[in-house]
């Protein structure tokens, strides 16, 4: 299962379960994003051909990143681009989230394995800018199907 997290049109999140098991590939991103995320599985003896990536120019405006939760259980919460909290979801073991837009923060809810990739290079604080997150009594978390 699949889920587009949107404020309006804006697509904030992309969350994949560890159940998302469709045969061969599917890009799960628009082909502008720049950060491109995509599921695949292939039959025993499926031969992807050797390949190098050509060289190709691009400008990268905002960062996006990719969590794979490895072990744990996680909250994620969601914030529009004026730092207004929307909601949030809760992720464990084997979900991947690529945030893609907006503001978001984590509370652990158990010891949490996380795997983070995102555009580089690093350019350490300047990357980003904190702010005060939501009270825990204001927390609205969805599920997959709201």
């Amino acid at each position: 299962m699949v889920e587009y997290v949107k404020h309006g049109e804006i697509l904030l999140a992309i969350i994949v379960s560890p159940d998302q098991a469709e045969p061969g590939i599917q890009f799960l991103t628009p082909d502008d994003f720049s950060q491109q995320l995509a599921c695949m599985r292939h039959p025993v003896g499926k031969l992807v051909e050797p390949h190098v990536h050509n060289p190709a120019p691009r400008a990268v405006h905002y960062t996006q990143e990719v969590l794979f939760i490895r072990r744990g259980k996680v909250r994620v919460d969601f914030y529009d681009g004026a730092r207004t909290y929307l909601s949030s979801r809760v992720l464990q073991s084997g979900h991947v989230i690529l945030l893609a837009a907006g503001g978001h923060g984590f509370l652990m809810l158990e010891e949490t394995e996380m795997i983070e990739v995102k555009q580089g290079p690093y350019i350490g604080e300047k990357d980003k800018t904190r702010f005060q997150g939501i009270a825990a009594e204001q927390v609205r978390i969805r599920g997959e199907h709201d």
